[in-house]
């Protein structure tokens, strides 16, 4: 069923379309803002991932803006539309100055790629000049830490802008999917990894707290990578690298909103979701909207 023919009911309004960030009137801020940083032409793999961000918009209107005892429905949430060919050295200039803007008037942005390339400049804008003082969660199956300029190489590429490894953490790390030499090169960098291994039996609430007591040592902005290949592929089939015995869905939403609750956060974007490889009921998709909507009942947690 398209979005088209979705029904209509004044008493159970859809998420999504919301105001344009330019129309912020001046000195007010919002809630949370998405941003579209549809990167894709440097990715490993064959993607279409730039094409992500429409369908998340369209995927959003699906769902209502309602959680249980949260007050999402009186956030002012935003949209500030997509970063024009966000790729290359020009492009991700542009998606850097982008996201400072948005981040400056924004409690939250939510940085929607896109494959895992976005990372760089999402992370830089929102840090702004903090970076020295800033830190990095990542949910995802891999290090990141390739050379070159990839969507393999945002971590290392991070750290050498200058964001310190004892500041990164990295949770939900799979085996089969890094090598001995990048998993050497994140313990060289001093950064604190979390294998998918190691998360069994443990409360999320525990994992996210024992993160971001890392990343924000220095009390700086926190910026969370959700690449969502750290999820089991049978939840994730539109991620060219999503692995059986990943993350499952619930899992990720649940990081989703404990990292958005925490004051040092604030940005986070969604990578590596293939709109265009997806399965036919739009299921990676349709996760990629609901960690938006996550990230917004995060924010409404920390008023309550």
């Amino acid at each position: 069923m398209s979005t088209s023919a979705l029904s209509v009911d004044p008493l159970w309004p859809r998420a999504g379309d919301w105001p344009a960030f330019d129309a912020l009137p001046e000195g007010e801020r919002a809630d949370l803002t998405l941003l579209g940083i549809p990167t894709w032409r440097t990715s490993l793999s064959a993607t279409g991932a730039h094409a992500t961000p429409a369908a998340l918009r369209a995927a959003l209107r699906r769902y209502s803006e309602h959680a249980a005892g949260l007050a999402v429905e009186g956030l002012r949430l935003t949209d500030a539309g997509d970063v024009s060919e966000p790729d290359g050295e020009e492009g991700e200039a542009r998606a850097t100055a982008a996201m400072r803007a948005v981040a400056a008037r924004s409690i939250v942005t939510v940085a929607v790629g896109g494959d895992n390339a976005l990372t760089v400049p999402a992370a830089l804008g929102a840090y702004g000049s903090d970076l020295g003082t800033a830190g990095l969660i990542t949910l995802d199956a891999h290090h990141d830490l390739r050379d070159g300029i990839s969507n393999g190489s945002p971590v290392r590429r991070l750290v050498e802008a200058g964001l310190a490894g004892e500041r990164i953490v990295q949770i939900g790390i799979a085996d089969f999917a890094n090598s001995a030499a990048y998993t050497r090169r994140a313990a060289d960098l001093g950064i604190t990894v979390v294998t998918r291994d190691a998360l069994h039996g443990r409360p999320w609430e525990d994992v996210m707290a024992e993160a971001l007591e890392i990343a924000g040592a220095a009390r700086g902005p926190v910026h969370v990578d959700l690449d969502v290949d750290v999820c089991d592929r049978s939840v994730a089939p539109g991620c060219p690298a999503s692995v059986p015995g990943g993350l499952a869905a619930w899992e990720l939403r649940r990081v989703a909103r404990l990292a958005a609750g925490s004051p040092l956060v604030r940005s986070l974007d969604i990578a590596e979701v293939d709109a265009t490889a997806d399965a036919a009921d739009e299921r990676t998709v349709r996760l990629a909207a609901l960690l938006v909507l996550e990230a917004a009942a995060g924010v409404a947690s920390r008023a309550s």
